[in-house]
């Protein structure tokens, strides 16, 4: 069962410091681009991930392809992607063992939640964590204690 509850959410997003963001865009008005510089607001290092733009920079970050091609491990891996687009990344997420991944809002995949959650991944679906920090009251990750 995804990790929804505010108190999950929480710990998931005090213990985080990197993400890749799969589904970045360079266009300012998108909701990943204004999520990722959100993040990157408060302290998260976070690593765009778009194939069509690999190579290019968003926000400062250089883009990969995929969460394969990262040059570190990280935290979560964050979608925005339609759900039926989800597949390939979840599997990918479990083949690295990347501890969270966070779904979007709109964002749902059971089954592949379930994949993760049975690998011992902890999954958010059908949330932001750009409206999660202010309701959580967290502010900068590095004065979260």
């Amino acid at each position: 069962m995804p990790s929804n509850q505010p108190d999950q959410m929480r710990a998931i997003l005090e213990r985080v410091r990197t993400i890749a963001l799969v589904g970045a865009s360079e266009k300012t008005n998108r909701p990943s681009h204004e999520v990722m510089e959100f993040m990157q607001a408060h302290g998260y290092r976070v690593i765009p991930v778009n194939p069509r733009l690999a190579g290019k920079k968003v926000l400062g970050e250089t883009v990969y392809a995929d969460i394969a091609s990262l040059p570190e491990s990280v935290d979560m891996v964050e979608v925005f992607l339609a759900p039926e687009r989800t597949d390939a990344i979840i599997d990918e997420a479990i083949d690295l063992k990347v501890p969270v991944i966070w779904l979007q809002i709109g964002v749902i995949n059971d089954e592949g939640a379930a994949r993760a959650e049975a690998a011992g991944l902890t999954v958010v679906m059908d949330r932001c964590p750009k409206q999660e920090i202010p309701r959580q009251g967290l502010t900068k990750i590095n004065s979260i204690s």
